[in-house]
């Protein structure tokens, strides 16, 4: 599954991480933060994945601005 990391700065285009990337990274990195454009669907089945992996993982959305739009997601995955 192909999810789109969150972007740099508004006008920059997402870039794009395999499941499998970040399951490698998890040793040095454990915080991810997606676009706006991955379904709430993607993100809950990202969280299943790791679940069943024995990783807690926790997502909350956090907005950046006033419109409903404006959020991104915000990925723990703790071993």
């Amino acid at each position: 599954m192909k999810l789109k990391l969150a972007r740099t700065t508004l006008k920059a285009k997402p870039k794009t991480i395999e499941l499998s990337t970040i399951e490698k990274q998890l040793d040095n990195q454990s915080i991810y933060y997606f676009d706006k454009e991955n379904s709430h669907k993607d993100i809950l089945a990202l969280m299943d994945y790791f679940d069943t992996r024995g990783c807690n993982v926790y997502m909350r959305e956090i907005t950046y601005g006033l419109s409903e739009g404006e959020f991104i997601y915000e990925v723990h995955i703790v071993r």
